[in-house]
């Protein structure tokens, strides 16, 4: 059943920057240059902006984008936190700014500069070992990627999955790369034997289950659905929108729940899916979050896509591939194999299946699923064509 947001919205311009680890832009000079695309490509003064929603962790704040950017008079603004969590929520809150009147257009990115010294894991000891660290870090849990690793190996203990699985994701998406020019892996194909050989990340997960380290920017921007059908891209609606914290969750490792594999994808889908007119069996194409590999069959499973412990044999078969796969899944060769921004990659690709534009495109796509992190507080958006 349609919910309050649905089709009343569209995502109508989009801009990214080039991808690299180390580019000598400032975060602020990214977004904006993301921001200022993006309005190009919708055919929208700057002049125009009276919306901002952003990421909470980003060093260039709304006012300095604003002002650097040459908006209007913003009437709404916006921060959605932890951080690959937060893709699908920043449009979403755009969307409902949009939707509600709060403002005309919007515009949500995300800029990144990962190559900076103090994001690291291990930088800012004191710092690192408050709050719910305290329970990992101490203890070798060090990085993100520990963290995965072990829900990994609960994952495969429970219900068979194997490397084999995680190496379909890697390659699926790694091929998707090799056809998108703007892709970190355009030119660098990646073979399952080349995938079985490589070093150690964190185990069971070894490099190829790892998402790239990548500084860039990208951004969209949200008109309301009658004014979208006078720009000169076709639309992408935002037909549902979510996000989720589920009971008793404990960010990436889920210490305090009593089934750790049940991750915030399943309280976000309920509320996605009850305010849609599509079901998963509707999907031709997703974008899923992949930070790391096995949060794929975690995800496809937490939306639906298969029944629990179900999502590793999903990926069997070319099932995530394009051309002849059941669900092509991130097409522009997502976080793994483009770039990581945090997911806002995703969002873009989404917007280019429902244009017809994707450098993998597939066919008679009505609708494009998009997710944000598997493993925090989480959202998601169904687009429509």
């Amino acid at each position: 059943m349609a919910g309050p947001l649905t089709d009343r919205t569209a995502i109508v311009g989009i801009g990214q920057t080039s991808f690299a680890k180390g580019l000598p832009d400032s975060e602020l000079s990214l977004a904006c240059q993301a921001v200022s695309d993006a309005l190009d490509d919708a055919r929208i003064a700057p002049s125009e902006v009276d919306g901002l929603a952003m990421f909470s962790m980003e060093d260039g704040r709304e006012v300095d984008v604003a002002r650097n950017v040459g908006l209007g008079d913003i009437t709404f603004f916006s921060e959605v936190g932890y951080g690959g969590g937060a893709g699908c929520g920043v449009v979403g809150h755009a969307a409902m700014a949009v939707a509600t009147g709060q403002c005309n257009v919007a515009v949500a990115w995300r800029a990144r500069k990962r190559a900076a010294k103090g994001s690291r894991p291990w930088a800012q000891v004191s710092r690192r070992i408050t709050g719910h660290w305290q329970w990992s870090r101490p203890f070798g849990v060090i990085r993100p990627v520990d963290e995965i690793a072990m829900l990994t190996r609960r994952y495969m203990h429970e219900f068979g999955a194997t490397r084999e699985h995680l190496a379909n994701v890697a390659v699926a998406f790694r091929k998707h790369a090799n056809r998108n020019p703007a892709a970190t892996m355009y030119e660098k194909p990646l073979t399952r034997e080349q995938y079985m050989d490589a070093r150690w990340i964190s185990e069971p997960l070894c490099l190829f289950d790892n998402c790239l380290e990548t500084d860039g920017a990208l951004a969209a921007v949200i008109v309301s659905a009658d004014r979208a059908k006078d720009l000169p891209h076709p639309p992408a609606y935002v037909h549902s929108f979510a996000q989720s914290i589920p009971q008793q969750h404990q960010v990436m490792t889920n210490y305090f729940n009593d089934d750790p594999l049940i991750g915030p994808s399943y309280a976000c889908a309920e509320r996605l899916w009850a305010q849609s007119d599509f079901t998963p069996n509707d999907v031709p194409v997703a974008q899923v979050y992949d930070a790391f590999s096995p949060l794929i069959p975690l995800s496809l499973e937490g939306y639906g896509f298969c029944a629990r412990g179900e999502g590793a044999e999903f990926t069997d078969d070319g099932a995530l591939e394009w051309p002849g796969g059941r669900l092509p899944t991130n097409t522009s060769g997502g976080g793994m194999s483009e770039a990581y921004v945090h997911g806002f990659n995703l969002v873009l690709e989404g917007v280019r299946q429902m244009r017809g534009t994707s450098t993998s495109q597939v066919d008679g796509a009505e609708t494009c699923l998009v997710t944000s992190g598997e493993g925090v507080p989480t959202s998601a958006l169904l687009l429509r064509r």
